[in-house]
């Protein structure tokens, strides 16, 4: 009875220390991992040396109409190793409820998305993508604290690192996001 109590402390010594390991912190984009809106597994590494603007998403929202800047600027910049991805979430208000098929004719009949789009995720809370844990993580403290409604922005570096974070309510073609890709495209010519 000795030996198999001794047996259960060990291993509850092992399982303990196991938990208390640390997880290896993502530091940038090209970190992670994501699902296409097709189904395929993409590295987000796939990105690295591109700028990248990542969109939370959704097709019934007051600013859905921002898709249509989103892909004006994306033929515009995708030449000088711009990109953007798009990710879709019925988190606020509901606005996002078709499958990840029906969001994809979507863009591409009302918009006629060509940048990258990615599966329906969510940005906050438990299931929260991790690629969105990072973008809203401590990490990253100018840009800390959950999404607060469809269509914010995160201004992605060449290097995979987050440079800056845009609200709902900065349109792609502001003069504060234009100048913000002026300025990154500036610094990396």
């Amino acid at each position: 009875m000795k030996s198999f109590r001794i047996f259960i402390t060990s291993l509850t010594c092992i399982a303990w220390s196991l938990c208390g390991e640390e997880v290896k912190k993502e530091g940038s984009l090209h970190d992670f991992m994501a699902v296409s809106i097709s189904g395929e597994d993409i590295p987000l590494s796939d990105f690295a040396g591109k700028i990248v603007l990542i969109v939370n998403v959704a097709s019934e929202c007051g600013v859905t109409d921002q898709y249509e800047v989103l892909q004006a600027l994306y033929e515009v910049l995708q030449d000088r190793d711009f990109t953007i991805l798009g990710f879709p979430t019925n988190e606020f208000g509901g606005q996002e409820p078709g499958t990840n098929k029906e969001i994809a004719a979507f863009c591409k009949r009302e918009y006629s998305v060509t940048f990258p789009m990615f599966a329906k995720i969510e940005t906050n809370g438990d299931n929260q993508l991790p690629l969105f844990r990072y973008l809203t993580s401590a990490e990253n403290p100018d840009q800390v604290g959950p999404v607060g409604w469809n269509f914010e922005k995160f201004l992605i570096g060449r290097d995979g690192k987050l440079l800056r974070r845009f609200g709902s309510n900065i349109e792609p073609d502001s003069e504060e996001m234009i100048e913000a890709l002026k300025e990154v495209l500036k610094e990396e010519e």
